[in-house]
Order: structure tokens, then C-alpha cells, then sequence
């Protein structure tokens, strides 16, 4: 993480990968967005508000500067593709080819969080484990609904405005389609959920032994690389074969959704990453003189 408090440092990124609306106005923001978000989980002490603003603004300096350029030529190349049959190896590739694409800018986050870490106290532990048990709860709503049917129709609705994203409007056979593979899925969201709350104890557990043994730099960053490995690779050897057959599944599943579409879903595709290809590029040339006054003014003040 897909990556808890260094990983998923920044919303506006995430919303630009899954192809919100507003990708532009939303990562020229992206330092106050991201700003909100981290302080969201950590709740910073108003002496350390300013060394975490400018580890953002470096941040999002640098992938300006340096990764938005590979993402638009990643795009370039799906677009290029988008008319081929996909098999389900060239799925699990392609997925593999995005997180790559990703780990440049995670390994940045991860040692700019390193440098963020001895400023942490008890308060912001707390805050951190407070709002972890939040985003619980809040996907505990929209994952355990009360029964498998309720479960089955919200995975149903996701996988559907997922396509429509990218493909455009589903038709009545693809929804069929996407509704008989939920039911097949090997998903199971209190696994999933249960992996979820066994990193955050380790994520907070870590950062606490890291604060009081005031561990040196080059500590804090090998100690939160181990937490990002142990994301992607469980620990628990049954889970990390479950979600082998899951990722199998989803590749097999994205192939066959894939395959199923029409040419004018082709063509939806087609254009859909050509338009996110031209932001990134655009982006990548930096804001146009006087966006980010106005861009300001678009985005509500919370008071920080």
C-alpha cells in the first residue's frame, strides 16, 4: 500500500492513478491536499505542522520534476495496446508495471517520512491509531454488509463503476459477466480486513520503538522499508497464498472483462487514457501562470 502513513502520503496522486475528474486542479493542489490527509492520521503538533508542509512540498516538487513523464508514457503505451486481445499474464503484467511505476515515488515518501519521525510523541500515535481504527470502521460499512447477497451487490457496484471509468457505460451482459465473477471470487473482506489491522499494529508499534530508541536515519528508513515489504508480502504464510490466488483470479477476470468490450468501449478507452496522458504531460510542464492563485480559491480552507 498500498504504504499506511508513509505510503499513502498523497491523495491527489491516488485520485490521478484511478482517473477522478479534476486530475489537474487536483495535484496542483496536491501540497495543501496532502497536507490534509497527513495530518488527518497524525494530528501534528503546531511545531511540527512546518517541517511536515515542506516535506510535502518536496515531495510533490520532485515527482513533478520527475515521475509524471514515465506515468504519461506508461498511459501512452495501455492506449497503444487497448485494441489487442489481453490474456491473463499480460493482466498481472500490466498490474506489476503500475506498482513499479509507483515504487519510485513510495521510496521517496518513505525517507522523507524517516526524516518526519523523531519530531513523533505519544499524541500522535494515539492520533495515528485512532484514525487507523476509523478507516476500519469506515470499510467495515462498505465491505461486511450484513449478508452475502448485500456483499455480492456492493462488489458488483464497485467492479461496474470501476469499467465504466475507463470503458464507459457496461451493457447488460457485461454486468451478468461482472456479477457471476464476484460470486466466484476468492475475495474474503474479513481476511482482508484482519491483514489490514495486523499492519497498522506493526506500522504503530514500529514507530513508537523507532522514537524511543531515537534511532538514526539510516534505522528509520531500513525499519519502515521492512514495514512496506511486509505490506506486500505477508508474514502469514496462509494469507500470502490467499492473495496469490486472488491476484490470479483478478487477472484472469480483468482479461476476460477486457475481451468482452465493444469498439466504441474500445474507442471510451482509447480516449479516457488519452485525456489522463495529456494531463500528465501537461502537469509534468508545471502549472500555467496564475493557476495556482485561482486553484487556491477553489479549494476550501479547513483552517490550517
Amino acid at each position: 500500500m498500498k504504504r499506511r502513513i508513509i505510503g499513502c502520503l498523497l491523495p491527489a496522486l491516488l485520485c490521478l492513478l484511478s482517473g477522478c475528474n479534476a486530475i489537474r486542479l487536483s495535484y496542483n493542489n496536491g501540497p495543501q491536499l496532502g497536507w490534509w490527509w497527513l495530518d488527518g492520521y497524525v494530528d501534528f503538533a503546531p511545531e511540527q505542522a512546518p517541517v511536515a508542509r515542506a516535506a510535502i512540498e518536496r515531495w510533490f516538487e520532485w515527482h513533478r520534476a520527475t515521475q509524471l513523464l514515465p506515468y504519461a508514457d506508461q498511459l501512452a503505451a495501455a492506449r497503444a495496446q487497448v485494441a489487442e486481445p489481453l490474456t491473463p499474464a499480460l493482466a498481472c503484467r500490466w498490474n506489476e508495471r503500475l506498482r513499479e511505476a509507483l515504487d519510485p515515488a513510495l521510496e521517496r515518501a518513505l525517507q522523507d517520512g524517516a526524516d518526519l519521525l523523531p519530531g513523533l510523541r505519544e499524541p500522535q500515535f494515539r492520533a495515528i491509531e485512532k484514525r487507523y481504527a476509523k478507516v476500519i470502521a469506515e470499510m467495515r460499512d462498505d465491505y461486511l454488509q450484513d449478508s452475502t447477497a448485500a456483499r455480492r451487490r456492493a462488489s458488483v457496484k464497485r467492479t461496474v463503476a470501476w469499467m465504466e471509468r475507463l470503458y464507459g457505460s457496461v451493457d447488460e451482459a457485461q454486468r451478468k459477466l461482472i456479477a457471476a465473477s464476484v460470486a466466484a471470487s476468492p475475495f474474503d473482506p474479513e481476511r482482508w480486513l484482519a491483514e489490514r489491522q495486523r499492519m497498522q499494529r506493526e506500522t504503530v508499534q514500529t514507530l513508537r520503538r523507532l522514537a524511543a530508541e531515537r534511532a538514526d536515519r539510516d534505522q528509520r528508513i531500513a525499519a519502515l522499508r521492512m514495514l512496506m515489504q511486509r505490506a506486500e508480502q505477508s508474514p502469514d504464510l496462509d494469507y500470502r497464498a490467499y492473495r496469490q490466488r486472488l491476484v490470479d483470479f483478478n487477472c484472469a477476470f480483468a482479461a476476460q472483462l477486457h475481451n468482452a468490450i465493444s469498439p466504441a468501449q474500445r474507442q471510451h478507452a482509447r480516449e479516457a487514457l488519452q485525456g489522463w496522458e495529456d494531463d500528465l504531460r501537461a502537469l509534468a510542464a508545471g502549472p500555467a501562470p496564475g493557476d495556482a492563485s485561482r486553484q487556491r480559491q477553489d479549494v476550501p480552507n479547513n483552517g490550517n
